[in-house]
């Protein structure tokens, strides 16, 4: 069995894109008061980073679905990935650039396993064909 380079790093991103969102979900959910001060500070309240913490935990699990249905691996991080761009934008916006680092490689990664899936097909030479 040969294993190719663009396996080796699809699944090297996908371990990278799990190990960074899953935590940060499930420090929402069960309200790790590091995340709660954070969330607080960026207009969050104890609800919506609690609903935010279980969107993105149903997002990882279908991700993790896609260990046995690749096609719920796709459908995981397209759900997923709006969250990695408020997550972005929203930490850029209030000068934390000390937490965006981790937001911007779930941008990046989101990005480059959308374009290696072969489910999807991605046109960038703007030809439209």
């Amino acid at each position: 069995m040969k294993i190719s380079f663009k396996t080796v790093l699809y699944w090297l991103c996908y371990t990278g894109y799990l190990y960074i969102i899953f935590p940060s979900a499930i420090s929402k959910i069960i309200q790790k008061p590091q995340m709660m001060g954070s969330m607080q500070s960026l207009g969050f309240n104890q609800s919506w980073t609690i609903a935010i913490g279980i969107a993105e935990t149903i997002g990882v699990l279908i991700v993790l679905a896609g260990l046995f249905r690749p096609k719920f691996r796709t459908l995981g991080i397209l759900v997923l990935f709006p969250f990695a761009i408020g997550a972005f934008t929203t930490h850029m916006a209030h000068q934390e650039y000390h937490h965006y680092y981790k937001s911007l490689a779930m941008c990046f990664l989101s990005a480059i396993l959308l374009f290696m899936d072969n489910r999807i097909t991605i046109n960038l030479s703007g030809n439209g064909k």
